[in-house]
């Protein structure tokens, strides 16, 4: 019996190098800073771009009040006040004053 245990714990001993050799990694600590590095870099350039996020009372700029919904009823949208307009942004709809572009009302896209 005290056999068979010694020869289980030389041969646990004996057998783990060669398990720790068979695992793969990297050979020095260059290449692991190496490859991380460059993981960090590729992962800087997938991620999406953020939407813009519009609330009322923030101004819209000049360059995207261009899309005027005139036709807003085939949008079920309701008639603008006087002084506002609709405006087509991405895929909302912004209800905005004409004379500064403060947003004034919110749709999502349909």
């Amino acid at each position: 019996m005290k056999r068979i245990v010694l020869a289980l714990a030389a041969l646990s001993i004996l057998a783990a190098p060669m398990a720790a050799q068979a695992q793969p990694g990297y050979g020095n600590q260059e290449e692991y800073r190496h490859h991380h590095r460059h993981q960090d870099q590729r992962s800087k350039f997938h991620k999406p771009a953020p939407k813009p996020y519009w609330v009322k009372g923030k101004q819209v700029p000049a360059w995207q009040r261009k899309h005027v919904v005139r036709d807003y009823h085939r949008y079920g949208l309701k008639r603008p006040g006087r002084g506002q307009e609709w405006v087509r942004v991405d895929d909302s709809y912004l209800l905005i004053n004409v004379a500064s572009g403060i947003i004034a009302g919110i749709i999502a896209g349909r």
